[in-house]
């Protein structure tokens, strides 16, 4: 598998972004299933369903029972986002599992997937504050705020880029070295919530 570079990614995440945008539901992926860039973009698909879930969920007016069901919707979102992390993380850790480690290589805290989830995540504000900027019912002054804030999410993606093109490359090098955990989510498991495994054996 080819690892596209940091200018591409960006790329496959923003068109997630606008193609779910354009009828706000989720789109079909436009690239080979498979590719490290189909997983990218249906990473982002998720990340774009939460973000507007969670958008909802604070509605002041909104009913206690679709409180509950956005809730629940949450839950299974952030469960979703977590195995298509861990699946990228295989991908990288297959990548480069081979590659000879310096005698000084060392291992980064954050790995090259979990470095994607913020640079997905930030994609998303990205595309909301340049909404901001462009309103029609709102004053000059918060135009104006939002395009200040605009600017420095720009400027922190040209970070993210730069890191995780970094990392990759140290990856390749074996300057650093990387593990896979997994989240160990309890949550959502019947055998590790309390509130799950209690609740079924009261019945």
């Amino acid at each position: 598998m080819k690892l596209p570079d940091s200018d591409k990614i960006i790329d496959v995440m923003r068109q997630s972004v606008v193609d779910w945008h354009r009828n706000e539901s989720p789109s079909e992926n436009p690239y080979t299933e498979g590719s490290f860039e189909f997983t990218i973009y249906k990473k982002n698909q998720i990340d774009t369903i939460q973000w507007h879930v969670e958008d909802e969920i604070r509605r002041p007016d909104l009913p206690d029972a679709e409180l509950v069901r956005y809730k629940r919707k949450i839950d299974s979102l952030n469960q979703e986002r977590t195995d298509i992390v861990e699946i990228l993380d295989d991908l990288f850790f297959n990548l480069y599992k081979d590659t000879q480690r310096s005698k000084d290589a060392r291992m980064n805290s954050e790995t090259p997937a979990w470095l994607l989830d913020r640079m997905s995540i930030l994609e998303l504000k990205i595309y909301h504050m340049d909404e901001q900027t462009k309103r029609d019912d709102v004053d000059e002054s918060h135009k104006k705020t939002c395009a200040s804030k605009l600017e420095i999410l720009l400027d922190q993606r040209k970070d993210l880029q730069k890191c995780f093109a970094e990392l990759v490359d140290d990856l390749s090098k074996g300057l650093k070295f990387m593990k896979v955990y997994r989240q160990m989510k309890m949550y959502n498991d019947k055998k590790l919530n309390p509130s799950l495994y209690k609740a079924s054996t009261e019945k």
